[in-house]
């Protein structure tokens, strides 16, 4: 039994390479920042998180695939450096190198689902006013602001960063959504992170998740590009 199952890990594993190196190069092509499709729950998810998946995106596809045999599924190196065509010795490094990576990124401070759901709460209801005072004090001083829009809506062409550049971002958008109605769909965890699903002006859905530590905001990440958000459509409030 043991052959046939070493065969098919390595047909699985190159297939996955494949298609690693694949999406790789698309997203090199995508317009502007690229987020995953948003996962919307009631309920936190604590293994799985936004920023997570996109350090796990940012790895290279040989280091992702040696820490999701070795810390996932549980393959020795020996088994690992057989699927990869490496030795064993270049397999760990590879594990380890992604291993660092993931554990710079988890929340260092997790937050309570309740507390975190409000902290949302009034992060939507001050961008809404256009509050931009109260959103200040809410944002850490090394705040990011993701806005993914895939080139079908309109967004930030890059990552914002820093406390003054996200906030300069957030009164733009403040003042273009003047007068406009938008509304709330729901409360929600995207993505394993506290935040909100909306329906913006044009009548189409967008999600909003928000890193927090320390009671701050860290990270603003925004789903924008319809391909990406057409699941929540006929899913019900």
């Amino acid at each position: 039994m043991r052959a046939p199952e070493a065969f098919l890990r390595r047909i699985v594993t190159r297939l996955c390479l494949d298609q690693l190196k694949s999406a790789r190069v698309r997203r090199e092509e995508y317009v502007g920042p690229w987020l995953p499709d948003p996962i919307v729950e009631p309920e936190e998810t604590e293994d799985v998180t936004l920023p997570l998946m996109l350090a796990l995106d940012r790895l290279s596809p040989l280091e992702r695939a040696a820490f999701l045999l070795h810390d996932v599924f549980g393959e020795s190196f020996d088994d690992i450096a057989n699927s990869l065509g490496r030795d064993a010795a270049a397999c760990r490094q590879l594990a380890a190198r992604a291993r660092e990576h993931i554990r710079a990124e988890r929340p260092r401070y997790p937050v309570e689902r309740e507390h975190g759901l409000e902290i949302a709460q009034a992060f939507f209801a001050a961008s809404r006013e256009g509050d931009i005072g109260r959103l200040g004090q809410m944002l850490a001083h090394d705040v990011s602001l993701y806005s993914d829009g895939g080139g079908k809506r309109p967004a930030a062409g890059r990552v914002m960063h820093g406390w003054e550049e996200v906030k300069r971002s957030l009164a733009a958008i403040a003042r273009l959504q003047r007068g406009l109605t938008g509304e709330l769909v729901r409360m929600a965890y995207v993505n394993g992170l506290p935040g909100f699903v909306t329906r913006e002006p044009d009548g189409i859905l967008q999600t909003t998740a928000l890193l927090i530590e320390e009671n701050r905001v860290k990270a603003i990440y925004v789903m924008r590009n319809p391909d990406k958000l057409r699941h929540l459509e006929n899913r019900p409030n």
